[in-house]
């Protein structure tokens, strides 16, 4: 199995003592894997410019930047002809579809996603959280028949607030029905699951390296070309234009470079690609078995603890990855959290997960703010490095809070 960075990290916690660190917080980021650690350090000595360097060492980052985006391709079992266009995050991959899209676009999203796919939007369509997967695939489909002009689906692929699964295939086969295309939010799938986008047929995908074990600043848009080569580019600079005269700017039709302006994020994008190496290398299969052991463990323990209630869409028996929200009886979310950070050593997260809305529906709640804990949850997320231990320890914790 890989191994991750910090794994043997200690913190102190209350009494003065240290205790190893229990990471549950992957969801937000994951640690970095040593093999991506080694790959960046391996291209250090030669870090130079790319693209338009004739040294040695300019040609050699050249070479290992464009491997990393067939390395990407290759992980998300891209087309030949898709384009992967390197980006900060999620986030920045979607506003910079955003950025892209045919004039008079619509664009239909569900209200249960995380906030870089609700709010890039100039013409949007919210939809009300669906009761079950099927009512998902109704909804989309009633509301793209009645949208004329080019239309494109928004969705995840896994809830960052429950882990729950959504059916993307089937969505994407009502949107490709209605002329539309979808855009699926990977950044909670491609850590836990594998993806193959010609496979279910999907338009563009996008996720984030920091949540793919490799923190170095770097993710990616991955999909058709023709929307990106149209659109303005996202920056405006060198590396963007074939030429420039008096009269203005020529620029690249390819999209990767007219929507990577400047000197990339090298660094970034070669960790990102040894990411994918090394989950491919060890293969799914274990690394899946191994995280639905330890997710049946903890969601068993979570259910047997009074006054601990797991949110969940579509209920405790749709499949999910390793991502686990919760709330306890008589407790806010931020006073769980900071208990068991400085009482037993374990990190998670609590708030609104950038999802206020799904959130408040879970909940039950209208408030609009972030800053009150008792309109918050509770997130537990686990991935490669997480141990029975750190689930256990959690468990006990939460057993000894809720029943203050």
């Amino acid at each position: 199995m890989p191994a991750v960075l910090g794994a043997d990290l200690r913190v102190p916690v209350k009494g003065g003592r240290l205790a190893g660190y229990a990471n549950l917080d992957y969801a937000a980021s994951a640690p970095c894997l040593e093999q991506v650690s080694a790959a960046v350090a391996a291209a250090l000595p030669a870090y130079s410019s790319v693209h338009r360097g004739a040294g040695y060492a300019s040609q050699l980052t050249t070479a290992r930047y464009e491997q990393a985006r067939h390395t990407v391709r290759a992980f998300v079992g891209a087309r030949t002809d898709d384009a992967v266009v390197f980006t900060r995050n999620t986030t920045d991959a979607t506003n910079l579809l955003a950025r892209c899209l045919p004039e008079g676009t619509t664009v239909v999203v569900f209200d249960t996603e995380h906030h870089a796919s609700l709010l890039p939007w100039q013409r949007v369509v919210r939809l009300a959280p669906p009761a079950f997967p099927g009512e998902a695939v109704r909804a989309a489909d009633d509301t793209l028949a009645g949208i004329d002009g080019p239309k494109l689906l928004v969705v995840t692929a896994a809830s960052n607030v429950t882990g729950e699964l959504w059916p993307v295939a089937a969505l994407a086969h009502i949107a490709h029905r209605h002329g539309a295309r979808i855009l699926v939010d990977a950044a909670q799938l491609v850590p836990h699951r594998p993806l193959n986008l010609t496979a279910l047929d999907l338009d563009y995908v996008a996720f984030s390296g920091h949540k793919l074990y490799a923190p170095f600043g770097a993710g990616a848009l991955v999909g058709r070309g023709d929307w990106l080569a149209a659109g303005d580019p996202y920056l405006k600079g060198g590396g963007a234009v074939r030429a420039v005269g008096e009269d203005g700017a020529d620029w690249h039709e390819d999209p990767e470079p007219r929507h990577e302006a400047g000197t990339p994020n090298v660094l970034g994008a070669i960790a990102l690609a040894a990411a994918c190496d090394a989950l491919t290398a060890t293969g799914w299969t274990p690394l899946v078995r191994e995280e639905e052991r330890l997710l049946a463990r903890l969601r068993a323990g979570l259910a047997a603890i009074d006054g601990v209630r797991e949110l969940s869409l579509w209920g405790p028996g749709h499949p999910r990855v390793g991502i686990v929200s919760f709330t306890v009886d008589g407790h806010p979310a931020r006073e769980v959290a900071e208990t068991l950070s400085a009482e037993h050593g374990i990190g998670v997260r609590d708030g609104k997960f950038c999802a206020h809305p799904f959130v408040r529906h879970l909940l039950g709640t209208q408030d609009g703010g972030c800053a009150d804990g008792t309109a918050s949850a509770v997130r537990a997320s686990i991935g490669i490095g997480t141990t029975e231990e750190h689930v256990d320890r959690l468990l006990a914790a939460l057993r000894d809070l809720a029943g203050r």
